[in-house]
């Protein structure tokens, strides 16, 4: 295996490329900023890495002290990695560069591969000055994977699971939901074609979507 390469520069920015600039080593971030993942899920979220790369990367970042690994259960006890407090610190360097890439020259049409990256996309774009006053829970399933995305204060927040008591729920495959959520996709026609399913209430959703994309949804969308 070949050594890991440095710029061999003191720079804050040339150390932080050191530590996590390696191909595949921030997307690994990205994938359990949500909290911890088996090796299986991550691969489930980065279908394009090898295993081999991915092990390798794994290394470097626990090596790094950005990662660890850690033990759940029981019933099944299983090996995770999660982030460690400092590699949580990541998180607001993730939102903004995502944030940063929406402005490129030259967009892509690349599909999302990971619903988690949807879902920190929705902390990156939301704007609480469109609707500053929304305060509401949506339940949102995507094929396998569920979260639970609270708004309020002119804030969202995002984490995984379910909870009894929603003022909407959404189910749909990954690209029908980045679709619905970045207005490509009038919510009423997906739910009608029954690319969406939905319960609750509907204002609610049209009113994060706007706050979401409020270049794109017009106010009278919602009358």
């Amino acid at each position: 295996m070949s050594a890991k390469r440095s710029y061999g520069d003191g720079c804050g920015m040339a150390v932080a490329l050191d530590l996590v600039g390696e191909r595949w080593a921030l997307i690994v971030v990205r994938e359990l900023l949500l909290g911890p993942k088996r090796f299986t899920d991550l691969r489930a979220g980065m279908p394009l890495v090898s295993p081999n790369v991915l092990a390798q990367r794994l290394r470097e970042l626990e090596d790094a002290g950005v990662v660890r690994r850690a033990k759940i259960g029981p019933p099944a006890r299983a090996q995770v990695y999660e982030l460690t407090e400092w590699g949580m610190r990541l998180e607001p360097v993730l939102l903004h560069l995502g944030s940063w890439a929406t402005g490129a020259p030259q967009a892509t049409d690349a599909p999302y591969r990971s619903a988690d990256s949807l879902m920190l996309w929705q902390r990156a774009a939301f704007d609480g000055r469109v609707e500053p006053d929304l305060r509401a829970v949506y339940v949102m399933r995507i094929d396998d994977d569920g979260f639970v995305v609270r708004v309020g204060g002119g804030s969202l927040s995002v984490e995984r699971g379910t909870v009894e008591t929603a003022d909407a729920r959404l189910g749909a495959n990954l690209q029908t939901m980045r679709s619905v959520l970045k207005g490509q996709y009038e919510f009423a026609a997906a739910v009608r074609d029954g690319a969406l399913e939905f319960e609750g209430d509907e204002k609610a959703v049209l009113r994060l979507i706007r706050s979401l994309t409020p270049t794109r949804v017009p106010a009278t969308a919602m009358r």
